[in-house]
């Protein structure tokens, strides 16, 4: 239909038709209007809501964070399966043709025997790690904890071949001693970093000679070990870099 035609058909309709199709006409355009509105409003709601949320919370370990849910998950796992993740994932000689070997080696970190084991782990990392992380970078913290991981799995292979370990208390040691280095300046070793490690792997060897229990105490002076080793490593880094930059 051409548009003369429309509009002489219009005219010929009654007024009271007329009104109630361009009231209709402007009903629909307004509630458009509104919908789009609304729509926008809604997003802009979401918009303020998740830019609250970003000044409230601050994810700055993801490192640390990606380490505690990872953990949380295979836990949750392992309850649902009645303990065959932990069998799964925890290190202990099989077999090196094995290739489940090597992924164990990285694994055992993340597997925990319950929600006890696991909170007092993770509750000193978190307390702890996000300090490490924001001076060390994350992937240098990464790699500290992989590598940790793996000497710790790879010793107890070696030397305790039957005794299944799991558990993240090797990495945690490892971050209570880079943690105190932190304060190390000029070259100087704060008292801190000497006490700290003298009662922490003090505590250890002592507690595994005159103790009976289901606890790794190699684990725990390995971690402590390697963490005074990774601190005193990036230390001189630092103070190389320092010499290089300011030579006099």
């Amino acid at each position: 239909m051409d548009e003369a035609l429309t509009n002489r058909l219009f005219t010929k309709t009654p007024v009271l038709v007329r009104l109630v199709y361009i009231n209709k006409q402007s009903f629909d355009s307004a509630l458009l209007t509104i919908m789009t509105c609304l729509i926008l409003l809604t997003k802009k709601g979401d918009d303020m809501e998740k830019r609250k949320l970003d000044k409230l919370i601050s994810f700055n370990s993801p490192v640390i964070l990606g380490l505690t849910i990872a953990s949380f998950i295979v836990l949750i796992l392992n309850v649902m399966t009645n303990g065959e993740i932990n069998k799964l994932l925890a290190i202990y000689y099989s077999s090196w043709a094995d290739p489940m070997m090597y992924l164990r080696l990285f694994t055992h970190t993340l597997v925990h025997q319950d929600l006890s084991h696991y909170s007092g782990n993770f509750l000193l990392l978190l307390a702890v790690g996000p300090l490490v992380e924001e001076k060390y970078g994350s992937k240098n913290v990464l790699i500290m904890i992989l590598a940790t991981s793996a000497i710790i799995g790879l010793i107890n292979v070696i030397f305790f071949p039957r005794t299944m370990l799991l558990g993240a208390s090797g990495i945690v040691f490892m971050f209570i001693l880079l943690a105190s280095f932190t304060n190390i300046k000029d070259g100087k070793i704060p008292l801190t970093v000497i006490l700290v490690g003298t009662l922490y792997i003090g505590n250890e060897i002592v507690s595994g000679v005159i103790s009976h229990d289901n606890i790794s105490r190699m684990a725990h002076i390995i971690g402590g070990l390697l963490g005074a080793l990774f601190g005193y490593l990036f230390h001189m880094k630092g103070l190389q870099n320092k010499k290089e930059k300011y030579p006099y």
